[in-house]
């Protein structure tokens, strides 16, 4: 049984977010796909939520953010802005994004680098860049760790939110982590390409 959410103000919080896309469909593989994405991050992130990090997958979608509301209302805003901008300039008329997301509330400083280091590295696991630093489809506006998010005494221990899609075991422990530096100082890397800016899905 899933543990209920705890009660305290949305914007006193912060959020390690994923969601999918349908049918784990690569959408964003194709670079006007993950332009677009990235534009409308950044206008809603001006005036509904703080985004600190984001990573933009061929099929999933990685946030840290602390949203105004609610962590939903956020989301909701992500995935149904951008399905409206597909349709109208991508001119795709179908299903964009798997039902519901997962998130899970940040605790602590430790807990704050373990998923600014996920957001980092995920390219680099999924083959798709060597180097952090030359994947272009993530960024970092506010990576400085809240103060306010330093840990509150919880009456009854630690509860978190299960995740409501995704699999469990998808994020690596600290030491499976590489951090930018280390990610960046081999000074071999090579970046994939995406596809052509005319390419369709």
């Amino acid at each position: 049984m899933r543990p209920e959410r705890e009660q305290y103000r949305n914007s006193d919080a912060a959020y390690f977010v994923s969601t999918q896309t349908a049918g784990r469909k690569p959408f964003f593989r194709h670079e006007r796909w993950a332009r677009l994405m990235m534009t409308t991050l950044s206008h809603y992130a001006e005036k509904d939520f703080l985004l600190h990090a984001f990573v933009i997958m061929p099929d999933h979608l990685h946030l840290l953010i602390s949203p105004d509301e609610s962590v939903e209302k956020a989301v909701q805003l992500i995935k149904g802005g951008f399905s409206f901008r597909a349709k109208r300039e991508l001119e795709y008329k179908f299903d964009i994004w798997q039902p519901g997301f997962t998130d899970h509330r940040v605790r602590d400083e430790e807990d704050w680098n373990r998923h600014l280091d996920y957001i980092r590295t995920n390219p680099i696991e999924a083959r798709l860049a060597e180097d952090t630093a030359l994947y272009e489809f993530m960024g970092f506006p506010s990576i400085a760790f809240p103060q306010r998010l330093k840990p509150r005494l919880i009456a009854e221990g630690d509860v978190r939110a299960e995740a409501r899609t995704l699999h469990k075991g998808t994020i690596p422990s600290t030491t499976e982590a590489r951090t930018l530096h280390e990610a960046t100082k081999s000074g071999t890397a090579k970046a994939v390409s995406f596809q052509s800016k005319n390419a369709r899905v």
